[in-house]
């Protein structure tokens, strides 16, 4: 393979000093057939030769129409040309247009802004994360101020209206202050609807920026170079922070965010003049800011919902635990990305850290121990209760009585009888020594409390006439006191 010098010097020397072709193969040292393929004129062609197309024969007539419509679809040309002859492809017809359509490229000023005048914000997704069972999608707020192009980022698990003015306070407490315009695109928590020119804003969006002052301005429809310098702050902080970074929560990824901000961002050269920073661009600018307000704008998400049969209340994919009397009531949930809390009212009843897995019971103990209480003190009210919390093992008592075919209600309410007449220290004695004969029967059990008493002299134990009703008429007898002394005064007679 010889070089094109080579190949140049050989034509030369053939075309113009007439040499031959065994000469020039000795001169320089080369095969003949070698000196003979330089000769040849097809080594010089470009390439091969282009074979006519359909189109050629109507070149002129398609820049013509489309220079006076330039929009004209390859469709309809493809019809104009049929009727003048055309015989090709609809598909080769597109690949000229294609290379022959006029375009018209968009020019644009480089936006000058003063110091304070204007921010922009916007939303930025940066993936899934999972989080237990569930499956989040890690949203990233960017809001840049356009003069310095410091930078507020932070990330949230949804795009929520919520969080959105979440990040704004937050971005405004560390800048200290508020710029007098913030531009946004068209997104939902944003715009609630637009006709033309004409925006409806959210109502919430409108509250925040009466509480800082500031006035909120829209993005025309697909114009993202009006917010490009949010767009420029997204792409940087996807390339320079979020790329091969791990994290344990959102919450440390927003310090790892922060941190990254104050030492690279911040410090980067300030786009109107490489020998300032960003952070030198910015302490100039604050002074430009708004002053913000006394109180910083509430951001919760405040909303009602109605407790069920159980002591929970679901949010969000998880549940919460409530007091048990506050049941089946309306109630008003509160919630923020770090806890939530439930109202009765204006009475705070139950608060809770937020969870963001799935299917999760968030309890506070406090909560069960009270619904064990009640379900406590409602079995104490029955008769089995009430012999369950005086003897212990009254349950397996009742249940070898049920194989042997006794009622259990009778058993129960003879216990209960021998329960009142001698008290729950001797009944539970009986009751044991009973199981332990196997002989687990209320007639056993009476039968053992009676030996128990001859064997100890005990007297009967005075009866609650409270506890038998068809005997409170005892309660109001009256006997008269006897005068002994006439019994005395008989015997005397009798001794006469």
């Amino acid at each position: 393979m010889i070089s094109s010098e080579q190949i140049a010097d050989i034509r030369r020397l053939f075309f113009a000093e007439h040499w031959k072709i065994g000469t020039i193969a000795t001169q320089l040292g080369l095969h003949p057939d070698t000196v003979r393929g330089a000769i040849e004129s097809h080594r010089f062609c470009r390439g091969p030769a282009l074979r006519p197309k359909a189109t050629d024969l109507y070149l002129d007539f398609i820049r013509e129409t489309l220079k006076q419509y330039p929009r004209l679809r390859a469709t309809r040309l493809y019809e104009m040309l049929r009727s003048r002859g055309y015989t090709g492809s609809v598909l080769g017809l597109r690949r000229v247009v294609s290379s022959l359509r006029p375009t018209k490229h968009e020019a644009f000023l480089r936006l000058t802004v003063l110091p304070g005048e204007q921010a922009q914000a916007d939303w930025a997704h940066f993936g899934q994360v999972r989080v237990g069972a569930a499956t989040r999608r890690l949203s990233c707020f960017v809001i840049t101020l356009s003069y310095s192009r410091a930078l507020w980022v932070e990330f949230f698990f949804d795009q929520s209206i919520e969080n959105l003015l979440l990040g704004h306070v937050h971005a405004f407490e560390d800048w200290g202050g508020v710029s007098r315009t913030i531009l946004y695109d068209n997104m939902k928590s944003v715009v609630a609807d637009r006709r033309g020119d004409a925006v409806h804003f959210h109502p919430r969006l409108l509250e925040l920026c009466a509480h800082y002052h500031f006035a909120a301005l829209p993005c025309r429809p697909a114009r993202g170079n009006e917010k490009g310098r949010v767009e420029r702050a997204i792409q940087y902080i996807r390339h320079s922070f979020f790329a091969a970074r791990s994290f344990a929560s959102p919450a440390d990824l927003n310090r790892q965010a922060l941190v990254w901000r104050d030492e690279i961002a911040h410090q980067r050269p300030w786009p109107g003049d490489d020998s300032r920073t960003v952070i030198d661009a910015f302490t100039q600018e604050k002074a430009r800011l708004l002053a913000l307000p006394a109180n910083a704008f509430d951001t919760d998400l405040v909303r009602p919902i109605r407790s069920d049969k159980t002591i929970y209340v679901r949010f969000d994919q998880n549940d919460y635990s409530i007091p048990p009397d506050a049941v089946r009531k309306q109630l008003t949930l509160v919630a923020n990305p770090d806890q939530v809390r439930l109202l009765d009212g204006a009475t705070e009843i139950a608060r809770h850290r937020r969870g963001y897995d799935r299917h999760q019971r968030i309890e506070d103990p406090a909560h069960i121990e009270a619904v064990v209480e009640e379900k406590r003190k409602a079995l104490g009210a029955t008769a089995s209760g009430r012999l369950a919390g005086a003897i212990p093992r009254i349950g397996e008592f009742l249940d070898a009585a049920f194989e042997r075919g006794e009622a259990v209600a009778r058993q129960t309410k003879q216990l209960i009888e021998m329960l009142d007449d001698y008290g729950a220290a001797e009944l539970q004695a009986a009751v044991n020594e009973a199981l332990d004969r196997q002989t687990p029967q209320a007639a056993s059990v009476a039968f053992i409390l009676q030996r128990r008493r001859r064997k100890a002299s005990r007297k009967i134990l005075p009866v609650d006439l409270s506890r038998h009703p068809h005997l409170a008429h005892l309660a109001d007898l009256s006997v008269p006191t006897q005068q002994l002394e006439v019994y005395d005064e008989l015997t005397d007679d009798n001794q006469q």
